[in-house]
């Protein structure tokens, strides 16, 4: 067993006690952990199998890409080679490993994982372990019309990136948010429904959710009987109330923002999912897993309906290389990109790093993906470092940028309840709360390091940075948590100076805990959020998911 593939600590139920009782004495506990006036998320949920079971070893069956003809180092494209071993691979029933030797391995064609339990595996991303080098972009691959529907769609709505200085005006880019060159998922499914046409029956309704309490995880339904225990379900929570529906209410609770029309123009999509798996059924109810996201009641009522995503999927201990070439500009990328996700739970990446990529990380439809020790780096300005948009319960830890990147940590359309967790930015750092109804996320224990804008009195920087679409504004929806984040000014704040610390677009009713760094800080963050600890890094609890999760397990 890998050292990265170690689950987070479980601490004793009297190492927590002496835990609580040490942060006790030195300072009061935060308020937040024990006052019922502020309500705060459980984030321990997040990562594989809800941050319960470590992470599998390699499977007992390895296919060997080396014994199909994909020999390192000798300069000659690969592609052919690990298509015919991953058709192998396919056709092993029960767990599979494909392995990578030591060497820098050629790919010039999407490399697709299209089922459960099949392990992508390397000798490792340092010097002496296993380099993917893609020599063209995306733009110049058949991708056999996986993206047809995102070119229809941006061609209709005419969506153009418009920069004078640059004269660039141009249709945006099909590979700025979707789009990899190993692409996970069941084989022709849909990463995200962008036109009506396109759409195909999607499973029935199991149930209607009658009842049920946010934070809590007991459901009453119509139908028990549609359900077992073990069964991967979806909760749809969707909008058909209009601009002043309640669910809403419950996004945004009539803060002072701007909510726009993409909450309520499409009634028919769900506005907010929660995928997790049922743990249990007695007469009219069943538990599930993870927490509610939101009320269950007659005015927030629910789409239950059955889920089938690929699982156990991991991807581990590989270099991704791209060229050195120029950066066009945001939304016009040309297809640098490393990893897709689509529709997966319960999988992992793991020890990776990306070298020039556009694009690390991009994901879409999964929940419960842990994401860990990756590094990206190069001289190309990058869109996405690891992108979560439209998941759930996320967990990417240890991950640190020394590249620019223009969303460096971001949690972007829909995502829910998902987590960065020890990471640091080195370069132009953004938390981006990206709008699009995401909410309820944890930035936890970060570190950032910052040149200020200088200024008269003070200096700043936009360390929270709510960008989006207008239509899906604002930035995100309530509870987005920031604990124990450390602002590091490399230049542009004098000692004696303040650092005035932005967050100027946000969203309602966030949490910031712990917001310290070497400088005086001061916060600037709109809407105003809930504050404690400014100047002050939580020492006893450096991470919130941490704590959550051994307050879980101990429970049990």
């Amino acid at each position: 067993m890998k050292f990265h593939r170690l689950c987070l600590p479980k601490l004793s139920f009297i190492a927590v006690m002496c835990l609580t009782s040490t942060f006790a004495m030195a300072q009061k506990l935060p308020e937040i952990l024990t006052s019922d006036k502020h309500f705060l998320p459980d984030f321990s949920y997040a990562g594989y199998k809800f941050g319960m079971e470590p992470i599998p070893g390699a499977s007992e069956t390895v296919i060997d890409v080396s014994e199909y003809g994909a020999i390192a180092n000798d300069g000659i494209d690969d592609t052919k080679a690990i298509l015919n071993a991953i058709t192998s691979a396919n056709k092993v029933k029960g767990a599979v490993t494909l392995r990578f030797p030591q060497g820098r391995f050629i790919i010039s064609e999407i490399i697709e994982i299209t089922r459960s339990d099949f392990v992508m595996q390397g000798a490792g991303r340092g010097d002496l372990g296993t380099t993917l080098y893609f020599p063209r972009p995306l733009n110049m691959v058949d991708d056999n019309g996986k993206l047809s529907e995102i070119r229809k769609y941006l061609k209709k709505y005419n969506k153009r990136q418009k920069n004078e200085d640059m004269n660039i005006d141009v249709i945006y880019s099909e590979y700025s948010w979707t789009a990899g060159f190993i692409w996970v998922g069941a084989k022709d499914k849909r990463g995200f429904a962008y036109l009506d046409e396109y759409n195909t029956e999607s499973p029935p309704s199991l149930a209607t959710g009658l009842q049920g309490k946010q934070g809590q995880r007991v459901v009453e339904v119509n139908e028990p009987s549609a359900f077992s225990k073990g069964q991967r379900i979806q909760i749809l929570w969707h909008n058909r109330q209009g601009e002043n529906g309640a669910l809403i209410k419950s996004l945004y609770n009539d803060a002072p923002v701007k909510v726009g029309s993409r909450h309520w123009t499409s009634p028919n999509k769900a506005l907010v999912t929660q995928s997790t798996v049922v743990e249990s059924v007695e007469g009219n109810t069943i538990t599930i897993v993870d927490t509610l996201l939101h009320n269950i009641n007659n005015e927030l009522p629910t789409d239950i309906k059955s889920w089938q995503p690929l699982e156990n999927v991991g991807i581990e201990d590989f270099r991704f290389e791209f060229p050195d070439g120029p950066y066009f500009g945001h939304h016009v990328e040309v297809g640098y990109n490393g990893i897709y996700l689509n529709g997966i739970a319960d999988s992992w990446l793991l020890n990776l790093s990306f070298h020039n990529a556009e694009s690390g990380i991009i994901t879409y439809n999964s929940a419960n993906v842990t994401i860990s020790d990756v590094r990206t780096h190069g001289t190309r300005q990058a869109h996405y470092a690891v992108h979560m948009g439209n998941v759930h319960n996320f967990l990417a830890q240890r991950i640190q940028i020394f590249n620019p990147v223009i969303h460096s940590l971001t949690f972007n359309t829909q995502s829910t309840r998902s987590v960065y967790k020890d990471s640091e930015v080195f370069v132009q750092p953004s938390l981006d709360q990206h709008a699009g109804a995401n909410h309820q996320n944890l930035y936890d224990n970060i570190i950032v390091h910052v040149d200020a804008e200088s200024g008269e009195n003070k200096s700043s920087y936009p360390v929270f940075w709510g960008t989006g679409s207008g239509y899906w504004q604002p930035g995100h929806g309530r509870f987005n948590t920031t604990w124990n984040l450390t602002v590091i000014a490399q230049s542009g704040v004098p000692d004696n100076q303040t650092l005035l610390v932005q967050g100027l677009d946000e969203g309602p009713e966030a949490r910031i805990i712990g917001l310290s760094g070497n400088r005086n800080l001061e916060l600037d963050y709109r809407p105003k959020p809930y504050i404690e600890g400014l100047n002050k890094r939580i020492k006893a609890i450096p991470s919130l998911y941490d704590y959550q999760l051994n307050q879980r397990i101990n429970a049990k």
